[in-house]
């Protein structure tokens, strides 16, 4: 692999950085020699993750749905080291998957405030320090980005939102000298990820989708893409890798997709599982006010 950017010496802010992808970003950002910034809105465990790395590693206590707080958490990370040149903004939340006619409004308005909005949070209050020292910033998305979100609305709108952010802002950075990148996962085998397959109508999609595009990596092995994709300044991460050629052939595969799942009887019995589901939820929501 060519390195483009070397990482020994460089400054790095991670969000939802306590555990996960973040975790692991910042301990293979850290074994590069970098210092990081572990930010996370559980500051239990941000302290335990800076304290798991020691030296070069700092925790914030940071809510991406908070601007102030995300620019004071930039501040901060120039006041310890002296300057900000890498940052990974992959804090998210994905609610249970749910036909939009019932779904909770405050639970898809809260994935888009924190999966989209707290992206544009966390990014913006650092670019003059990217922009100053030719750094590199990667934006978590999703192969959501691309792929029908039928039950998981409020998240792939939001990674599709993140996908543009990060596209364009490649373009935007190149004339400074910076750069920018997006992830693209599949599934990750993190805590957000088997909670959601506990979920009945999650359950019912395994029956839907064939097998590979539901197995799970570890943490780690994202982890080690970003790290990788930073080293070269890539535009784009994917992983599992053969979600490239999904991407490259959306608009092919995407309507195909979307044709079977109109006609599929499987899905429609997870939508109605979901409909179900979501009118209980906020039944007992109601009566619990």
């Amino acid at each position: 692999m060519a390195i483009e950017y070397a990482l020994p010496g460089r400054i790095a802010l991670i969000t939802g950085a306590a555990q996960g992808i973040g975790w692991e970003t910042a301990r293979l950002l850290h074994g590069r020699g970098c210092s990081v910034a572990l930010a996370d809105i559980d500051s239990e465990g941000a302290e335990r993750a800076a304290d798991a790395l020691g030296d070069r590693a700092l925790a914030i206590a940071a809510d991406v749905t908070d601007a102030e707080a995300m620019s004071a958490a930039v501040d901060e990370v120039v006041d310890r080291f002296g300057g900000l040149e890498v940052v990974v903004a992959n804090a998210g939340v994905a609610p249970p998957m749910r036909p939009m006619s019932v779904v909770d409004p405050e639970a898809f308005e809260r994935t888009v405030e924190i999966d989209l909005l707290g992206v544009w949070r966390t990014v913006h209050p650092a670019l003059p320090q990217v922009i100053e020292r030719c750094g590199h910033v990667v934006v978590v998305a999703s192969v959501y980005a691309f792929v029908n979100g039928v039950l998981a609305t409020p998240y792939a709108v939001a990674k599709a939102g993140v996908e543009q952010l990060g596209r364009a802002l490649r373009a935007e950075l190149s004339i400074h000298g910076a750069s920018a990148g997006v992830a693209y996962f599949g599934f990750i085998d993190t805590r957000m990820v088997r909670d959601s397959f506990e979920d009945p109508v999650t359950r019912r999609l395994e029956d839907v989708f064939p097998p590979a595009l539901l197995r799970r990596l570890p943490p780690a092995a994202a982890g080690a893409a970003i790290v990788e994709g930073i080293e070269r300044r890539a535009p784009r991460i994917v992983r599992p890798r053969w979600w490239r050629a999904w991407s490259a052939l959306r608009g092919i595969v995407n309507p195909l997709l979307d044709a079977r799942f109109d006609r599929d009887e499987r899905m429609r019995e997870a939508v109605r599982e979901g409909e179900r589901l979501g009118r209980a939820e906020r039944t007992e929501t109601t009566r619990s006010r």
